[in-house]
């Protein structure tokens, strides 16, 4: 397979993290070589920064400024260089979360996203973006259940019915981009979404 670079999106609690490494296994079987990474984070430094980005209280600029220096090392260490040598790369997560998160939940200026953007990325888009898709009130409960919330995980559900929209948002703008999984479904389910959404991209 040609390198590709694929992103799971979706609000906390929408499930995407649990189905990459079946994703991941899938391309292999199809002979791809695969890297799984993640955002905030995927390098040493964008590592370091997430812990600030989850756990250190800040206005919107500064999380914003946080992100995409996150993710400016991010790419130049790790994404880049591995499409490169020709590896199909899924993120966890990728600029669709900061301008549903940022600009939708926090309200900030998405035209200085959009600049941050082309700047940061200097072209650089996902092939294929799966949006797992979940209303917030179903989302705060697997929250509840799953783990102890970070700063993001605290925040109301009128906070995620934000971010949820601020989604909707980006994918108007880049409609062929995405797939909508429908994550209120069941594991299995929501696994043949994701399948049926490569297969119909020969992958």
């Amino acid at each position: 397979m040609p390198a590709r670079f694929i992103t799971f999106e979706g609000i906390d609690g929408a499930g995407k993290s649990s189905h990459i490494e079946a994703v991941a296994e899938r391309l292999r079987a199809r002979g791809a070589i695969v890297t799984t990474t993640r955002e905030p984070g995927g390098s040493e430094l964008a590592e370091a920064l997430r812990g600030l980005i989850l756990h250190r209280p800040m206005d919107a600029l500064t999380e914003t400024l946080l992100v995409f220096s996150a993710r400016r090392d991010h790419l130049i260490r790790l994404i880049e260089p591995a499409l490169a040598r020709g590896e199909t790369v899924l993120c966890d997560r990728f600029t669709d979360a900061t301008f549903a998160y940022q600009g939708g939940g926090r309200g900030f200026d998405t035209g200085v996203l959009a600049m941050l953007e082309q700047w940061v990325q200097q072209g650089r888009q996902p092939d294929l973006t799966l949006w797992f898709d979940l209303s917030a009130e179903i989302a705060a409960e697997r929250r509840a259940a799953a783990r102890p919330a970070d700063r993001f995980e605290r925040e109301d559900t009128a906070f995620f019915a934000r971010v949820r929209e601020g989604y909707r948002e980006r994918i108007a703008c880049a409609p062929n981009r995405f797939a909508r999984i429908d994550a209120a479904l069941d594991r299995d389910a929501v696994h043949a979404q994701i399948v049926a959404a490569l297969q119909a991209r020969g992958w």
